[in-house]
């Protein structure tokens, strides 16, 4: 499908205009931020990553009624997606405490939650995407009651539907992130955005180790290889031509000669 201009470029994705009303096409770059973009590196190959993993877990989502912005994977980086008004909250599950709840609330990291915590932020870089209540955002009239309603039920679902294909697969899901718009063909309000590593943190359910982007944010390296075996996990990196897993060779014995 050809790509029009560009309508909005953020950290992690483009977005461009395409021949189909009320349709774009989002590009997922390689770039990595963190901290309000204060730490940002390209890290070649998780655009085509988290593009395969969003696709899959969005398509999953949608075989189970909770509609989203996702119309096909076009290519290795880019999806045809509805074309949508975002809301400026971004909506935070939390099922175990971990990053900036721990550090706010001293609360020790792998806390787990009594029930699933949703936290809204601003979606205000400069501002550092702070928190806010539901009461700033019903006065600011970011959302209406049965809006911000509607979408905590949504986020909900969400998160039970996530934590059964994680679980399945060995992964704790320790919370995620999610952005919801108002579409522009209906304005019915859906799922937007993405669902990768980036946007989850995901631990390994035997080890504890990191398989998402705070291996970048806290300098752990290897981020690569651990989307990857994100992707292995949900049966979908084979479908990735050229990335392919790390494989790790067995060391073999060294024999030396007595002289």
């Amino acid at each position: 499908m050809k790509k029009g201009k560009i309508i909005y470029e953020g950290k992690a994705k483009i977005i461009f205009a395409c021949p189909e009303k009320n349709l774009v096409i989002q590009h997922f770059k390689d770039a990595a931020t963190a901290f309000n973009n204060q730490k940002k590196k390209n890290i070649e190959g998780k655009g085509i990553l988290n593009n395969r993993i969003s696709e899959h877990i969005l398509s999953s989502l949608n075989n189970v009624g909770i509609n989203n912005h996702l119309i096909k994977r076009l290519n290795m980086r880019e999806q045809l997606i509805d074309l949508v008004d975002i809301i400026p909250i971004e909506f935070v599950v939390r099922n175990i405490a971990t990053g900036s709840l721990t550090k706010r609330l001293g609360i020790e990291e792998g806390t787990v939650l009594n029930y699933p915590l949703i936290e809204y932020c601003l979606k205000n870089d400069d501002l550092g995407d702070p928190i806010v209540s539901e009461k700033h955002i019903l006065n600011f009239n970011w959302l209406k009651k049965k809006e911000l309603d509607l979408i905590n039920i949504q986020c909900l679902r969400i998160n039970d539907f996530l934590q059964g294909m994680f679980t399945a697969i060995r992964i704790k899901l320790i919370d995620f992130k999610v952005e919801f718009g108002k579409r522009k063909s209906d304005g019915n309000i859906i799922l937007a955005d993405e669902i990768s590593p980036d946007t989850c943190r995901l631990w390994d359910a035997d080890t504890d180790k990191k398989l998402d982007k705070d291996r970048f944010r806290i300098n752990l390296g290897n981020v690569i290889e651990a989307y990857q075996e994100v992707a292995r996990r949900l049966g979908i990196l084979h479908e990735q031509s050229n990335i392919r897993p790390i494989k790790f060779t067995k060391p073999t014995a060294v024999k030396i000669k007595k002289k």
